[in-house]
């Protein structure tokens, strides 16, 4: 025994399963499909959610709430995010994409939540009765855009 028969030979990938190729391959007759039934036929494929004919999970569960399919939907930035602009930058939409305090391509409405002391111009879809005196109140202006 040598150190080369020590340790195997890493092997790049495995060998593929060689299926209905005779039963001395131990994968012959049925093919690791079973007896009968649709799943040993060919052209059967398994549905999404499909639970072997019993009833799938999402009809066994309860169906609670509404979904309003119309509601507007925001992305949220409060007045305290807006204290990290300098004085007297114009605050858009894409600058605060750019600094990462949104994420989606929704409409954008500023909250009250929060201080300002910088002298902001911020140009946004939505503002709180709050967020538009905290903004004036600092000396900013706020400007309502339409999307």
């Amino acid at each position: 025994m040598n150190l080369t028969e020590l340790l195997q030979k890493v092997k790049g990938h495995r060998t593929r399963k060689r299926i209905g190729r005779g039963i001395g391959s131990g994968h012959g007759k049925t093919a690791g499909r079973g007896h009968k039934g649709a799943h040993s036929r060919s052209g059967w494929k398994k549905r999404y959610g499909y639970q072997g004919g019993q009833t799938p999970i999402t009809r066994r569960f309860p169906k609670r709430g509404f979904n309003n399919k119309w509601k507007a939907q925001f992305d949220i930035v409060n007045v305290s995010a807006l204290e990290r602009f300098d004085d007297g930058t114009e605050v858009t939409p894409e600058l605060l994409r750019s600094v990462g305090l949104v994420s989606h391509s929704y409409p954008v409405k500023i909250l009250g939540d929060g201080d300002l002391t910088k002298k902001v111009r911020v140009l946004a879809n939505r503002f709180t009765r709050s967020a538009t005196e905290k903004i004036r109140a600092a000396g900013g202006e706020v400007v309502e855009i339409q999307k």
